[in-house]
């Protein structure tokens, strides 16, 4: 099957050093696959969108060399496919509507004394899988379901394993550490979890590069390719950019725009978070090195 790899950005401010990590990291398992590279632009959380970002950030790829085969996709643009997979799943009972709100759940949590860690989402305990008793629904659930043969209720596991091409084995109780995941959120705007496994599957995406931060993501996406008769991807989660502070670079915590004076520079920082120790004084140059050097680094299964 021909390599088909995707960077998909949130327009929410331009690229930082860590997100250029991981737009690099896809654009060159693509071509040292010999494959292509698409980009779509996940706008969906209008209200976190930031005007002019996505332009920005195509720009910034543009200036790194880093060019899509083909158009730009819009998540904006694809409410139709989302709707389609949803009622689906609303059809075969795979999905349910949810009148919790994160104080509800929050509430349970501590009822039940589950402790998270301080930037993990609380466990959703079920209480709308047998109907909403009276209350305006909110939003609507993925429902895990034992008679699927990959899931399980109430205190049952709901295990995957998958295997990540830099992690190695992975495994997950989806039940334990997540619950009934999102699809339509309580504003009505698309969940990511559904998007992105309806967007990956539509384009034909092969393999899906991205940062280590979104590992966590990967099970719960699995359940839902699976629960839509999708394929699942191969995956290749990098290393993360931090901070002074031992944080993750991310635009939530004001991380700063890419210094691009030196395109060149900036790749450079970028490809020793890789691990990559690529020659060239230019831009093309360094890019097929790079290409190179990541071909011996990660050959393709």
């Amino acid at each position: 099957m021909a390599y088909v790899g995707r960077f998909a950005p949130s327009p929410t401010g331009p690229l930082h050093d860590g997100s250029l990590v991981a737009a690099l990291a896809s654009w060159l398992d693509a071509r040292a696959s010999a494959g292509t590279w698409q980009v779509r632009i996940e706008d969906l959380d209008v209200p976190r969108n930031v005007p002019g970002a996505a332009t920005t950030i195509l720009e910034q790829l543009a200036r790194c060399g880093l060019h899509p085969d083909g158009a730009v996709a819009w998540q904006s643009e694809r409410s139709d496919r989302y709707a389609s997979a949803l009622a689906r799943l609303l059809a075969g009972g795979r999905a349910y509507p949810c009148a919790c709100s994160r104080r509800d759940i929050a509430t349970a949590a501590t009822a039940g004394a589950i402790e998270r860690g301080r930037d993990e989402a609380q466990v959703y305990p079920g209480t709308c899988r047998n109907g909403l008793h009276g209350r305006p629904a909110r939003s609507i659930r993925f429902r895990l379901d034992p008679q699927s043969g990959d899931t399980a209720a109430d205190d049952r596991p709901v295990v995957v394993e998958w295997v990540d091409r830099r992690l190695g084995p992975q495994r997950e109780d989806v039940a334990r550490d997540v619950g009934d995941v999102v699809l339509r959120r309580a504003d009505g705007v698309w969940a990511y979890q559904l998007a992105v496994v309806v967007d990956d599957a539509a384009d034909g995406i092969t393999d899906v590069v991205r940062g280590e931060d979104l590992a966590s993501n990967t099970a719960r996406q699995i359940l839902l390719q699976r629960a839509l008769d999708l394929p699942t991807p191969r995956y290749l989660h990098v290393a993360l950019v931090v901070g002074a502070d031992g944080e993750k670079l991310s635009k939530q915590n004001g991380a700063a725009a890419v210094d691009l004076a030196s395109p060149l520079a900036a790749l450079r920082r970028a490809g020793l978070t890789l691990g990559l120790a690529a020659g060239g004084t230019q831009v093309a140059d360094w890019l097929a090195a790079a290409t190179a050097e990541w071909r011996l680094r990660w050959p393709r299964p």
